[in-house]
């Protein structure tokens, strides 16, 4: 500790080991001693007390479409990586789609990255594309340093990133599968899509059920038989359909390598509570019943979900209109999502440690960033100082999103985050902003 610049302390420390009461040390960004929180501050070393307040690592949202370039009047890599830091999370991992290129070739990738490298608050790095045409690409972009690819099953919503069937499906993933990389899939069936109804217009149980579960847990249930065929690594997006959960737990208990993620809206808003016309609540997969709700949350649990992310995926307002058929489909939950997601933890009896694990721990370990996800020795001094306790009512004027249409609007939620600190810097305090610089990351070899 001798060499610290900073110690962090607290009474409430999040660590592997459980909270605890702790002083963190770090120097040159990284977390050099985690020590009883009584420790001596070493000469030269800055003190920052929180006092009670909540020492987490800072959250590792590994599902977000910044947009940037081509739609940058839909988000942008400055407005996103602010928000996610006021809402805690130091480092975000960019979709390849709703940007123009789309990050499915070496240069579109080289082309997202200067855009970004001026621009970022926080950390960032990039999956690429699957394409139906682009399999010569995906070993290149993968020695180029993206964390995995993206594929949809069925149409994505943008022409430029067409979705796989399922003889493209499984060339992808040989291809992917021979150099050990990772998939991560849009899981909804076409061929059920379009036998749904679609009735179009304002009423919400309408898009629900031209969104059927069934087209989610058959085009896992193919995902998981081509996982399983080719012992390749695959990860299911967005998960919303409980009925799902069965297929995903005997796969997991066969060994078929398949993670699982589901979203602060599945798991705090149900279709129950959708006002007919309200799209800012439009997704696909679509939020459903409170019933199927609390699956998820037992899914969670018990290990059958892995983690939770925010799938942001903004628009401008006027695409948000009142007819659920042309609407833009996207939730915008960067800020709000660290929030959200503690607020319903901890009605159901959850822990912050429980939060921490589904939004930092378990997302970092999905793209390999060892570095993140702790507050442990040797990793970065990435975090966010939270007052639990603490209640907020959602105004949509105090966003840092660019276009501020939430379907949090008028919500009391538990969980305000005081600062946040990125490799041992405060990026942001009470609402404001350093100066900060995020860096580009790519995937450890």
């Amino acid at each position: 500790m001798s060499d610290a610049e900073l110690v962090l302390r607290s009474t409430r420390v999040i660590t592997p080991e459980g909270t605890r009461a702790a002083s963190v040390a770090v120097a040159a960004g990284k977390i050099t001693a985690v020590l009883p929180y009584d420790a001596e501050v070493p000469a030269g070393a800055r003190l920052e007390d929180v006092g009670d307040h909540v020492v987490l690592p800072g959250l590792v949202d590994t599902h977000v479409h910044v947009n940037d370039p081509g739609r940058t009047e839909w988000e942008g890599f400055w407005t996103a990586t602010r928000a996610a830091a006021a809402g805690g999370i130091t480092t975000l991992v960019d979709m390849p789609l709703n940007s123009l290129p789309p990050t499915t070739t070496v240069d579109n990738l080289r082309t997202k990255k200067d855009v970004a490298s001026d621009k970022a608050h926080i950390d960032v790095g990039f999956w690429g594309g699957a394409l139906p045409d682009n399999v010569k690409d995906l070993r290149p972009l993968h020695e180029s340093g993206v964390f995995g690819f993206k594929a949809f099953l069925s149409p994505s919503g943008v022409d430029e990133f067409p979705h796989l069937g399922q003889d493209q499906l499984a060339q992808s993933l040989a291809e992917i599968a021979s150099f050990g990389g990772l998939l991560i899939v849009h899981a909804e069936d076409p061929h059920h899509l379009e036998a749904a109804p679609q009735q179009g217009g304002p009423k919400y149980a309408d898009f629900l059920a031209s969104r059927p579960r069934d087209a989610e847990d058959t085009a896992i249930a193919q995902l998981i038989a081509q996982a399983k065929r080719l012992d390749a690594r695959v990860h299911v997006l967005h998960l919303s359909s409980s009925d799902a959960l069965p297929l995903i737990a005997a796969a997991k208990a066969e060994g078929v390598r398949i993670t699982v993620e589901t979203c602060p809206h599945y798991l705090t808003l149900t279709a129950e509570e959708v006002p007919d016309g309200a799209s800012e609540f439009k997704c696909c997969p679509p939020i459903r019943e409170s019933a199927n709700q609390d699956l998820l949350w037992q899914a969670l649990a018990d290990g059958t979900i892995d983690c939770v992310v925010t799938d942001h995926s903004p628009s401008t307002a006027d695409l948000k209109t009142d007819d659920f058929a042309t609407a833009w489909g996207g939730i915008s939950g960067l800020q709000l999502s660290l929030a959200a997601v503690w607020t319903e933890a901890r009605k159901r009896g959850h822990s912050l440690e429980d939060v921490v694990r589904w939004m930092s721990t378990r997302t970092s370990q999905l793209v390999g960033l060892d570095q993140k996800g702790a507050i442990e020795t040797g990793r970065d001094a990435d975090f966010a100082i939270l007052a639990p306790d603490e209640t907020f009512t959602v105004d949509p004027a105090e966003l840092q999103h660019r276009n501020r249409v939430t379907a949090y609007a008028g919500k009391t939620l538990y969980g305000v985050v005081k600062s946040t600190w990125l490799r041992g810097q405060r990026i942001v305090a009470d609402g404001e902003f350093t100066d900060p610089k995020g860096e580009l990351l790519t995937r450890t070899p």
